[in-house]
């Protein structure tokens, strides 16, 4: 294993050892794993199934039963204008 030193603000420092320490693992573990994912290759990495992401599991839900007309893009700037008078 090779050491690495990075200068990094000292806010984000602390944030990330808050956020390790929750996750029960190391910054090392978290910058090392980051990094393998950044730059490993695209054949390497399994599929995603987007199916399955809990964002888009909510807007289903808040969306079942909404019909949209004609022109949606309409619908939905008139929505905003209601919304943000």
């Amino acid at each position: 294993m090779q050491k690495l030193t990075l200068s990094v603000d000292g806010e984000v420092v602390d944030r990330a050892k808050a956020y390790a320490a929750e996750r029960g693992t190391s910054v090392s573990r978290l910058v090392e794993n980051y990094l393998d994912a950044l730059t490993r290759p695209k054949t390497e990495l399994p599929p995603l199934d987007w199916s399955k992401a809990p964002i888009l599991a909510q807007l289903r839900k808040d969306l079942a039963g909404v019909r949209f007309g004609d022109d949606p893009r309409a619908e939905y700037r008139a929505h905003l204008l209601r919304k943000y008078r």
